[in-house]
């Protein structure tokens, strides 16, 4: 296990699922990380847990509150904290608009408090929990696919446009990882995912695997590769093959 003494990490919605397990594994390391959760009594259960500082609060507007706690600085930031609505165009604009803004903006006000100062110092690295439902597509949610696709390209924004000055960028693809929101996923979405679930701490391996590589995509799921490349190939294969399967969910 590489040493990350010392490193000063941020992880959002690191209550549990995925971010806790990401908090723990940098701990481990380590390293010094913020745990941050809407959920204020799920983030001190975790900060007490590996010994490390809970900053309760929006994902979004995280970043002061959490330089001061570590110091004055941040060398990680894991823009964990996401949302999975189901439904379509029917969902109401709120639904809409609420899995932009944590799917998204958060991702987008995070880089905004954080690049001075890694632009400054010529390092930083940006982690981005992206799913493989944001390379590929997610049946039953559109506000998830389509929010988690633009979480996708701001990273490929970030990492095209700042990689040359420092700045590292990861974006974490996995498909079914057994959480909260794997049970929340409703019948058509655990139907999907459910038989190839693998756990949230494979999911925080995978990362270190890939920043000690310096891969930008991270795939838990190795065979994601192959579905994106398929899909890349042959997209009236794919979507043909896609709509296969949604009309079986339908059954």
């Amino acid at each position: 296990m590489e040493s990350m003494r010392d490193t000063a990490v941020v992880v959002t919605g690191a209550g549990g699922g995925i971010g806790a397990a990401l908090a723990r594994s940098f701990a481990e390391r380590g390293a010094r990380v913020v745990i941050n959760d809407l959920d204020a009594d799920k983030a001190r259960a975790v900060a007490a847990e590996t010994g490390q500082i809970a900053v309760p609060g929006d994902a979004s507007d995280i970043v002061p509150e959490a330089m001061e706690a570590l110091g004055g600085t941040i060398d990680i930031f894991c823009a964990n904290a996401g949302i999975a609505p189901r439904g379509g165009p029917e969902a109401p604009e709120a639904v809409w608009e609420a899995a932009w803004d944590v799917n998204v903006m958060a991702h987008v006000r995070a880089s905004r408090a954080l690049l001075p100062d890694w632009l400054e110092r010529g390092s930083g690295r940006f982690v981005a929990t992206v799913s493989a439902a944001g390379l590929l597509t997610a049946l039953g949610s559109a506000p998830y696919s389509v929010s988690k696709h633009a979480a996708l390209a701001f990273a490929e924004w970030l990492s095209v446009t700042y990689r040359h000055r420092g700045i590292a960028v990861h974006a974490i693809c996995p498909q079914g990882v057994r959480t909260d929101m794997l049970e929340n996923a409703g019948a058509m979405g655990r139907t999907m995912l459910e038989p190839g679930a693998i756990e949230a701490e494979q999911v925080a391996q995978a990362l270190h695997e890939g920043i000690a590589e310096d891969r930008f995509l991270i795939l838990p799921h190795p065979e994601a590769a192959e579905y994106a490349t398929a899909r890349a190939a042959d997209p009236e294969r794919w979507l043909r093959g896609m709509n296969r399967a949604q009309q079986k969910l339908e059954r």
